[in-house]
């Protein structure tokens, strides 16, 4: 702990910061909460979307025999060829002050295939890729959404355990000695006050 003056203008100045990290203090409280509240949402919607995602690819298997018909193809005529993400488009959000980013759709390269190359389910088959590639995504970017947010919550706790930690109680304190060093000053000025006082009245 710092040295300080044992003043009342010191003694001022130690209630006004007291008063500014108390009245910022909820507010720390608030977005840390708030931020923790974000990323258990985002943990939560990534599982759910695995499980969505696995479904998918569950129900690809279930109405034909994808991988087993795919693997006897030679690598070039493999259907994940046929789905290749060109962009991931995303726009930006803010979240307790973060600047985060939102998931607003998948742009596919085109690419042409022979008809007569592939079985009938080949077009099925692209959309439902397409879609599990679009829970990839949507994973992908709320896992950088976190990334940000527990980087903003290390901050906002540290902040949050400097005020009622360090900075509330030492102002306190400060505030308690400097009180009872002028009650102590005060106190000998008037004990000081009434010697004098006396030894004037014995001289007169």
């Amino acid at each position: 702990m710092a040295k300080i003056k044992l003043t009342k203008n010191e003694q001022k100045k130690q209630k006004d910061s007291l008063k500014q990290f108390t009245r910022y203090l909820p507010t720390l409280q608030l977005k840390k909460q708030q931020l923790q509240t974000v990323i258990r949402q985002s943990h939560a919607e990534i599982e759910e979307l695995k499980v969505k995602q696995k479904e998918a690819v569950d129900g690809m298997k279930s109405w034909i025999a994808v991988y087993g018909e795919n693997s006897s193809w030679s690598e070039e005529r493999s259907i994940s060829h046929l789905v290749k993400v060109k962009e991931v488009k995303k726009t930006k959000g803010n979240i307790a002050g973060v600047e985060v980013p939102v998931f607003q759709s998948l742009v596919f390269e085109d690419v042409p295939y022979d008809l007569r190359a592939y079985p009938l389910w080949v077009d099925k088959a692209i959309v439902a890729l397409g879609e599990i590639a679009r829970y990839d995504a949507l994973i992908e970017t709320l896992k950088e959404r976190i990334k940000l947010l527990e980087k903003e919550l290390r901050t906002t706790t540290q902040r949050v355990n400097l005020f009622e930690k360090v900075k509330i109680p030492e102002a306190k304190e400060n505030i308690r000695k400097i009180g009872i060093y002028l009650q102590d000053q005060q106190t000998s000025a008037v004990v000081r006050g009434k010697i004098a006082k006396k030894k004037l009245g014995k001289v007169s």
